[in-house]
């Protein structure tokens, strides 16, 4: 095919005449573009076991069409599902996520798209597209539920007996189109067997799939918003029957390509070929500045103190709490042994959990619950469990402990904050939680030795702001998830023993050279992180190269950067300083609280914000809308990430993330925040 036959003309003097191929393996089909002077090739191939034979079987296609060698070949972009295991060692080469490669190729086939809907075999995304550059403004990609995809209509058609390729040609002959109601497939399944039952015609079960997976896109759209020029790209814009439900419910039509729109990410990836062909883009540059922070002896002193409380063999009693709010200064004043319920469990512990707690609870708290009734020996070995509530999950959690597994005590956290019977109330509650420990521990707790601890947790947390602005620096000298490790320590280890180890670290971290290229600064928000969770830091500095350089959430910097008075009634202290620390989104007023998270962000002068938060959180998942017009006001890009700790959406989180990257690489202004999302300013 000419180029010029299949290119918008407005764009075809950006194609240099260079031969470059781009690579798109979905999960069902792989596709495949090359440009070469003025000619374009196409080949598709279904995607095999090996992602990277499939890739090389296309290119070996691509270059017996086009009579070329692969020598011949000067880059090759990969995207799709399979685009991280595409590897060519002789051949420059890139992967560049599937959303910005289905953006630049419906923009070179048509420059006036601005809206992409793109439903692939395992998921569907919303893009949108600035008609100037190609690049990506905005995206939502549906969550792990198959409904919506081709996975989904290629069960709904062996369900009605037909092929794929026949299940939207039939759905036009509809007369009365089926009322499909659910959202999940497995329902949805259900519901078709039950019509096929009841006598419903194939026409009109294949239509109303089509119109509820319709209904699906609809909902995508509406966290980005549609724009005029629409683009209908993916494994299944083949198919009339899913276009015409689209056109229908959207009431807008889809725009038309010169081009089987299937092959609009392979395309994509092939423009991006030829942008890192003439630049010289060989592969990426490390943002690393060359050192690796050694945790070993943090990590070893915490399995130490772990195993002393599994043993009991100290002499002092050892007691757990749930919240942060819960003054260790006390704690540790009554000499007792203190520890964080904070693990992350498997799936085996989270199911565990479930058993006892409702389903609809986030898997943190499912994780403590199911330590403990799995017989976790650290959990086994507390004599008392306590916390300071503000979430009532954690209050069911605290009272499920108490029920079944160990003697707890519930404490109430104020939610007015502010007010001066709020910190009265608080202070109180601290002194009950005294007389408490004293009973526990035989041993008693006087004011002078409350001041003590109050000074050395003061440094302990000094030290850590210290760290933590270290990262302040273009290319910090600390990993995000290397800074929750020590963030760890603090939730586990004895303070003297802390204050020594951390000035060590802020010691050998300041002497580290503020040089390396500058990384994508970002800011984790949001709900807890767990001990153990790091799979998502993990992808974000590991494997897309990214910098996470402050936490607004539970289990990071937020939580220990606050001080306490030293002088007068330690007790009202400790109520004045814990309550006047970064508050919880389950305290009054919220507007307080998202003030502090943009201002955090501001001052450590991210990029971007993930906002991450477990599924069915209450504290964090009901009102992340208030957040995210917040950071939309100041500026700041945000990329909202509902987790659980399962693996099976490893892959979907890092395209989700990558994408991010990527825009966050490209952009120059404003995001709005639904997804992940930015637009130009």
């Amino acid at each position: 095919m000419k180029i010029a036959e299949i290119i918008d003309q407005s764009l075809i003097s950006n194609i240099t005449g260079a031969t470059v191929v781009g690579i798109d393996i979905g999960s069902r089909t792989g596709k495949a573009v090359l440009f070469t002077g003025d000619e374009l090739y196409t080949v598709q191939t279904p995607t095999g076991i090996d992602m990277q034979e499939t890739s090389d079987e296309l290119l070996a296609e691509l270059l017996e069409q086009s009579g070329l060698k692969r020598s011949d070949v000067t880059y090759i972009v990969g995207t799709g599902y399979g685009r991280v295991a595409m590897s060519f060692n002789e051949i420059p080469h890139q992967i560049v996520t599937e959303i910005s490669c289905h953006a630049m190729g419906a923009h070179y086939l048509n420059a006036g798209i601005q809206t992409i809907i793109d439903i692939g075999g395992q998921d569907s995304k919303g893009i949108k597209v600035d008609p100037e550059t190609g690049r990506v403004v905005e995206f939502v990609m549906n969550d792990k539920c198959a409904a919506g995809t081709g996975r989904f209509l290629e069960k709904v058609a062996q369900l009605l007996d037909l092929d794929l390729s026949e299940l939207g040609k039939v759905a036009l002959d509809a007369t009365k189109p089926s009322e499909i109601s659910s959202q999940c497939v497995v329902f949805a399944e259900s519901e078709v067997i039950s019509l096929r039952a009841r006598g419903a015609t194939q026409e009109d079960i294949a239509a109303g799939i089509h119109l509820a997976t319709a209904r699906r896109v609809r909902n995508l759209l509406s966290r980005i918003g549609l724009e005029p020029g629409l683009a209908f790209s993916g494994g299944v814009s083949n198919n009339i029957g899913m276009k015409k439900a689209i056109e229908d419910l959207l009431e807008h039509p889809i725009s038309e390509f010169k081009l089987d729109a299937i092959y609009a990410g392979a395309l994509g990836a092939a423009v991006h070929a030829l942008n890192y062909q003439a630049t010289g883009v060989r592969g990426e540059q490390a943002a690393e500045n060359g050192f690796s922070l050694d945790l070993t002896d943090l990590e070893s002193r915490i399995v130490k103190q772990q195993e002393t409380i599994i043993a009991a063999d100290d002499g002092k009693k050892s007691v757990g709490y749930l919240c942060t709010y819960t003054p260790l200064e006390l704690i540790n004043a009554a000499g007792v042994n203190q520890l964080r319920l904070f693990k992350m469990g498997n799936t085996e512990v989270v199911a565990s959990g479930e058993q006892i707690t409702q389903s609809v609870f986030c898997d943190f708290t499912k994780s403590i619950l199911g330590a403990f009734k799995e017989g976790d020996p650290l959990y086994k070995a507390l004599d008392k469990v306590y916390t300071f509530y503000t979430c009532d999950c954690i209050k069911k959690v605290g009272e499920a402990i108490g029920d079944f597994f160990s003697p707890t005590d519930i404490y109430t956290l104020p939610r007015l904050r502010e007010k001066e019977s709020s910190r009265n109330y608080y202070r109180t509650e601290i002194l009950n939680f005294k007389e408490d420990l004293e009973r526990l521990s035989g041993n008693t707790v006087s004011e002078e030795a409350v001041r003590e601890q109050i000074k050395i947790y003061n440094k302990v947390r000094g030290v850590l702001k210290k760290i933590s602005d270290l990262r302040k620096r273009e290319n910090p000298p600390i990993k995000g998830k290397d800074f929750l490790d020590l963030i760890k320590g603090y939730y586990y280890l004895p303070p003297a023993e802390l204050l020594i180890l951390y000035q060590q670290i802020y010691d050998t971290l300041a002497a580290v050279p503020d040089q390396g290229r500058k990384p994508i600064r970002l800011m984790m928000a949001g709900g807890i992180v767990a001990d153990g969770d790091r799979r998502l830091l993990e992808l974000i500095e590991d494997t897309v190269g990214a910098r996470v350089v402050i936490e607004d959430h539970c289990t990071g910097s937020r939580n220990v950067s606050f001080q306490i008075s030293e002088e007068g009634d330690p007790y009202q202290a400790l109520a004045e300083g814990y309550l006047d620390q970064s508050p919880c989104t389950r305290m009054k007023p919220l507007q307080e609280r998202i003030t502090i998270s943009g201002d955090l962000a501001q001052e450590y002068q991210v990029d971007g914000i993930l906002y991450v938060y477990l599924k069915f959180c209450p504290c964090y998942g009901q009102i992340k809308h208030e957040f995210f017009r917040h950071y939309q006001k100041i500026g700041i890009p945000v990329l909202e990430v509902p987790i659980d700790y399962s693996a099976s959406d490893q892959g979907q989180l890092k395209t989700r993330l990558e994408a991010f990257i990527e825009v966050l690489g490209e952009r120059g202004g404003i995001v709005d925040a639904d997804r992940g999302s930015s637009k130009s300013a």
